[in-house]
């Protein structure tokens, strides 16, 4: 049987696409109207979502806030939170949902034909038949609530997205984001915040939110995708029979409106929280956003990536060069976001003033009109057509399935025109086109076109206000106690009552029928043998080579690794600062914009980065090596390219050139900072580790608030500090690149090896000769216990130690332990119960465990939910069930599905950390045969970890003075 022969849906479209190895058709389901797209491709990693296009009317977050809720049980899956007990216990590849500024997609994937059937089925039960319209508390949960424990209690607001939102506010760059949006499109549903503004929130009442899902959670508003191999006639049936054939087609309107162009450009300031005692000087955003066109035309979707690539984002780009020297913000980013209807493309000049405006503006516009005069430089757009294009044809999309990424793809351009959803992910075509127009003129044009000349735009500043965030809480505060005052003691007493019924509702258990109505896998399911460990050791032109030979469909993956444990302690920060500068800085034969430029015309990419591997069989002496690497990627007959091009940025970079040297020490420092407040959980994680791990200290000492520390302290007396920084940097390149001190890790085919050895040995002669021996660093760690101030409105709490060193022992059930946590008492106690967005826990075979928690409201309440965590595994009962979904769930985690670059990097890391095959197996059968004894016998490992007492938080300055008596030291960035 074939898909033509399904009655119940029509085809539209089929369309080979060379591209991506693969056949795209387009259907309509007959009866319901819902659009459907498949993608036929030898690929097991299948992928199936399901969204809708779903316009916010107002800034509540309704759309988030749905996105959440339809999540926590459905009709035929009435469990509280069937998208828990998936992660729990299925071996999907992807499992979650997004919401968009337009679209709300719910994407799942699997490489086992069952699990990924029960993903489909939960999934589908969830969008169209969720519970929310018979619980309240799934609203007041997921969305807002009042929160009020007894009636002398301040009232308060509580909920996860609520938090969350709060947290994404907290960020300078999310808000100036939301703002550059909000402003181009007025007229349009874009000039609402589809997340939340946690101002507006509290406005949206459940019946409201009710009538969100009445309207556009219809099969004639979807937007059905399957891909990967599988039956797909099959799965349409399903559909059908199970759900579509259900519903009539009818008319929902969730247009995308077109924003008609503005008559002239608009300028908006906004303004956004420092903590008290942070400078508003040099911390304003300058933008300069433009819109392009819109997402339908595939020659300008593709050529304003290459025209951001030449004019802005690459080192040296002409924009980026002339601001930076201008000496207009520290830090120049650039943006072109084509996944809306109407694109934005932004120049964006971090760390400046306000009253620079004026001169940003011409600035940019003189560089442009300059650049239609005399033309844009041929080898950056040339560079910048082969980067992508590698990018396209490699689809290497590291842990995330490619049939997930193209699915997002077609989504630009499918959800704005329903009849074109290949546009995109078939592009060879249009690079042929683009690489055609280079010389032609065609550049110029769109230049004048759609910037300069385009009036649709908006110069969007967002400046920096001290005391912002205590200032709204203080409001806010007044806001819900005046509110407070205003009830009658019956009133206030039905709040009490309303916050304790949502308490009881999420402490209430499952109903075991409930949980058992969502499919688990069995443990027999799963295999026992492990992915193949692939290092051959090589030795060629006298250099040690571990050689992972896997097919890489022509492309060769090389680091080389130079070992930096000779450094001394105080110089480890310096290392990092190599790091970040090498490949952006001048060589003795190019600029560094013409060596990035170089270097993408003919490769994949070079970067750089520090590694560390911790020897397993050394723990109890904490052994590890760290080491510099710089990697790269092209065609097996590029190599040469590769090898002479990290040859000239190894031995030929000019580290005396201070200029450049500050302009790269004020940008790690503004891209550190961003860093800490996206990523706070692992940043103190991090940080609580140093205390007591020479291994984690080095991190931090080379990536982390330690080395943020150096990087501040370095720029900001950069006169002082600057002959000394390329002393030290001079001395540290000669000391590490050695050829005594090198190896390599390559993955290729067997034909890949060709001309190595030659490449390798041209690359050993560049190298320094005679490096000094030097005894190996002895790096000292210090409990500090500290709390970060930031002018963010949630917390960060890290809670971490080495159950080792207080007598535990590694055991492959801590895998386990670690989804019971983040998906059981963790989740639902600083998740559920607390309205944090998340938290998560971690134990690895060196003995280093933690507890964190993200963008959360709390601080002490959290520190005592982990206190609780003992106690929780002693008494740890589960049925042979949940036993089995947990074990599961670990398996997910482990297993997945590897593009050729991720296999050879894990390789050479379990060659590096010493883990031999032997080892894996044993944790292997330690996970598949674990029951509920193994895990409460983790309660050791947990009291250890909580006995080390080592706790870092990173958060509001407002609830960390208020806790300050935790803390051993309190300070800000």
């Amino acid at each position: 049987m074939s898909i033509r022969d399904l009655k119940t849906y029509e085809i539209l479209k089929e369309e080979d696409l060379t591209g991506i190895q693969a056949k795209g058709y387009l259907l309509r389901h007959k009866k319901s109207r819902a659009r459907v797209l498949l993608i036929e491709k030898d690929d097991n990693n299948k992928v199936f979502s399901i969204g809708f296009r779903t316009p916010p009317g107002d800034s509540t977050g309704v759309p988030h806030i749905m996105e959440h809720s339809v999540l926590c049980g459905s009709k035929n899956f009435p469990a509280k939170d069937p998208f828990v007990e998936l992660v729990k216990g299925s071996l999907n590849t992807f499992l979650n949902a997004m919401t968009y500024p337009d679209k709300t997609v719910y994407p799942v994937a699997s490489c086992n034909d069952k699990d990924f059937q029960n993903l489909m089925h939960v999934y589908m039960d969830a969008v169209l038949y969720p519970n929310i319209y018979a619980h309240e508390e799934i609203f007041r949960q997921e969305g807002w609530s009042y929160k009020l424990d007894s009636a002398k209690d301040k009232l308060q607001y509580n909920g996860v997205v609520y938090n969350e939102m709060k947290g994404a506010f907290s960020s300078p760059e999310g808000v100036l984001d939301r703002v550059i949006l909000n402003t181009l499109f007025p007229d349009t549903s874009y000039a609402n915040e589809s997340g939340g503004d946690p101002e507006a929130i509290p406005n949206l009442t459940y019946e409201q939110f009710l009538d969100f899902h009445r309207q556009y959670y219809h099969p004639s508003n979807s937007y059905i995708y399957l891909y990967g191999d599988m039956d797909m006639e099959e799965k349409l049936a399903w559909l059908d029979r199970e759900y579509l054939s259900a519903f009539d087609a009818r008319t929902v309107d969730s247009e995308i409106r077109y924003q008609e162009p503005f008559g002239e450009m608009l300028e908006k300031t906004f303004a956004y929280s420092i903590a008290s005692e942070e400078s508003e000087v040099d911390n304003t955003y300058l933008s300069y956003n433009k819109v392009i066109g819109t997402s339908l035309d595939k020659e300008l979707y593709l050529a304003f990536q290459i025209l951001d690539y030449a004019l802005l984002s690459a080192p040296g780009a002409p924009l980026k060069k002339a601001l930076t020297d201008a000496g207009i913000g520290k830090d120049i980013m650039g943006s072109y976001d084509n996944g809306i209807y109407q694109p934005i493309f932004s120049v964006i000049s971090k760390n400046a003033n306000e009253e620079q405006k004026q001169e940003f503006v011409e600035l940019i516009e003189s560089v442009l009109s300059d650049i239609v005069k005399n033309g844009i430089d041929r080898k950056a757009l040339e560079a910048g057509l082969n980067y992508h294009e590698f990018r396209y044809r490699e689809a290497d999309f590291g842990n995330y399935p490619k049939g997930l990424m193209y699915g997002l793809q077609m989504m630009d351009s499918w959800l704005y025109d329903e009849e074109k959803p290949f546009i995109h992910v078939e592009a060879l075509d249009t690079f042929e086109f683009l690489k055609k127009q280079v010389g032609t003129g065609y550049y110029e044009e769109l230049i004048q076109k759609y910037i300069l000349d385009n009036t649709h735009g908006a110069v969007v500043i967002v400046n920096p206000e001290k005391g912002r965030t205590a200032r709204m809480d203080a409001e806010l505060d007044a806001k819900l106690q005046a509110y407070k005052a205003s009830l009658t003691a019956d009133e206030v007493e039905e709040l009490v009552k309303k916050t304790a019924a949502l308490e009881e509702y999420q402490s209430e258990p499952e109903k075991e029928e409930d949980l058992e109505r969502i499919p688990v896998l069995r443990r027999e399911d799963i295999s026992r043998e492990i992915e193949p460990i692939v290092n051959e050791e090589l030795r060629l032109a006298d250099v040690p080579v571990i050689f992972h030979e896997i097919e890489t469909n022509g492309i060769g993956y090389v680091s080389v690794l130079f070992d930096i444990s000779g450094v001394r302690e105080e110089l480890l920060p310096y290392v990092g600062i190599l790091q970040s500068a090498l490949g952006i800085i001048d060589t003795e034969n190019y600029g560094y914009g013409e060596l990035f430029n170089e270097i993408n015309m003919h490769t994949g990419g070079i970067g750089t980065s520090l590694e560390l591997y911790t020897d397993v069989t050394n723990i109890r002496e904490k052994a590890f090596k760290a080491t510099f690497e710089i990697k790269g990627k092209s065609l097996y007959g590029k190599l040469s390219v590769v090898f002479a091009m990290m040859s000239e940025i190894l031995t030929a970079s000019r580290l005396s050139d201070t200029k450049r040297l500050k302009e790269i020490l004020a940008m790690l420092k503004s891209r550190l900072l961003m860093r800490f407040q996206s990523s706070g959980h692992t940043t103190a994680a991090l940080r609580a580790m140093s205390y007591a791990s020479p291994s984690a200290k080095l991190k931090d000492m080379t990536n982390g608030i330690e080395f943020y520390q150096t990087v501040s302290r370095i720029e900001e007396n950069f006169d002082e500090e600057k002959e000394h920084l390329t002393e030290v940097l001079e001395g540290l390149a000669k000391q590490l690149f050695c050829p005594d001190n090198m190896m390599l890790s390559y993955t290729a085919s067997r034909e890949g090896l060709e001309g190595i050895e030659g490449f390798i040995g041209e690359m050993k002669n560049r190298l320094y000769r005679g490096k000094t021996e030097e005894e190996a660093c002895v790096i000292h760690c210090e409990k500090k216990n500290e709390g970060f101030k930031t002018a963010s409105k949630v917390q960060y709490v890290a809670r971490t130690g080495n159950f080792i060193d207080h007598g535990a022992s590694y055991t492959g059930a801590l895998q386990i332990l670690k989804v019971i946590l983040s998906y059981d008492y963790l989740w639902q106690n600083i998740r559920v119960k607390g309205g944090a967005y998340g938290c998560m826990s971690n134990f690895n075979r060196i003995g280093e465990g933690y507890f964190v928690s993200y963008r959360d409201p709390n601080l002490s309440r959290t520190v005592e939910v982990y206190e609780g965590v003992v106690d929780y595994l002693e008494n740890f009962t589960v049925s042979e069930r949940d036993m089995t979904k947990y074990i599961i769930g670990t398996m997910s985690n482990i297993d997945q599905p590897m593009t050729p670059a991720i296999k050879g990097e894990r390789s050479m890391n379990l060659y590096m950390n010493k883990v031999s095959a032997d080892m894996i197996r044993e944790e292997r059968s330690q996970i598949l045969d674990a029951g509920q004894e193994d895990i409460r016998a983790l309660a050791r490992v947990a009291k250890a970890v909580l006995k080390a007492d080592q706790f870092c938080v990173i958060g509001s300055e407002e609830k960390i003075e208020e806790n300050r008596d935790m803390f051993g030291t309190v300070t800000r960035f």
